[in-house]
């Protein structure tokens, strides 16, 4: 993708790895909003970003999410970037009773609320030049981690939901893009200090150089053999897949 130019929203940006993300376009002449749910976390950033700015969003409910797109395109109309990197990482126990709470959370930010934020927005964004949708999934949507057996799963199917996304857009002028992390020294899972976890820093560094390319898949080295378990030829088997399916239902 385009690196500099850009008018980016990013879900999430008040810590971790959407802050990191939103600070590496801005530094890069990219106008920059970001979005969250506690004003204290979005105000330092923007307080140490000069240029920047920032919107409240919580990505569990409908009606925030209408309104955060309805203001985001009335007052950037030329807003072309979408990352939805906004997420929780909680412990459950597949092994037994889940959690109702944690499950419901869990499912409605990481999977229902981007997908909701990309609805919201797509039809502004078809007619943007260099669009884009991002989605941050993580390499445990190919190798799922047990203890976390539902963050896992709403991962695997933000990658499915990319897929499907891409495939139907390929003609539309917006690339669909998937940035999976490693393990990375963020606050998800007390990771900060993780001497096993990749530096935060690193990680963005390494992501940015992996944007500014055409793939469509955003994996920095360490990511790679995760991604590597679900095999090389995966995009071609849905392209395929995809062909002979629409060609099958275009009468229907």
């Amino acid at each position: 993708m385009k690196l500099s130019g850009n008018t980016v929203f990013i879900t999430g940006g008040g810590s971790g790895i959407g802050r990191s993300l939103a600070e590496a376009f801005h530094k890069l002449g990219n106008k920059v909003i970001i979005s969250g749910r506690r004003r204290a976390s979005l105000e330092d950033v923007v307080a140490a970003n000069p240029g920047m700015t920032a919107i409240e969003l919580d990505v569990t409910d409908p009606a925030s999410i209408e309104a955060a797109a309805a203001r985001l395109i009335a007052e950037h109309p030329d807003l072309n970037v979408l990352i939805n990197n906004a997420g929780i990482m909680l412990p459950d126990r597949a092994v037994g009773r889940i959690d109702d709470k944690v499950l419901v959370d869990t499912v409605t930010t990481n999977l229902i609320g981007p997908i909701r934020m990309s609805s919201a927005l797509i039809e502004h964004l078809k007619g943007r030049d260099d669009a884009v949708i991002a989605y941050t999934s993580s390499v445990l949507g190919f190798v799922p981690m047990a203890v976390t057996a539902v963050y896992s799963a709403t991962k695997a199917a933000i990658h499915s939901y990319a897929l499907s996304q891409r495939f139907l857009l390929k003609d539309a002028g917006i690339r669909v893009l998937e940035i999976a992390p490693p393990w990375v020294r963020t606050d998800l899972m007390n990771s900060r200090e993780a001497e096993e976890a990749m530096p935060l820093d690193a990680f963005i560094a390494e992501t940015m150089a992996v944007l500014g390319t055409d793939v469509d898949e955003v994996l920095v080295e360490a990511a790679k053999t995760f991604r590597a378990n679900v095999g090389p030829d995966e995009h071609a088997l849905v392209n395929g897949f995809n062909e002979h399916a629409s060609a099958l239902f275009a009468g229907a």
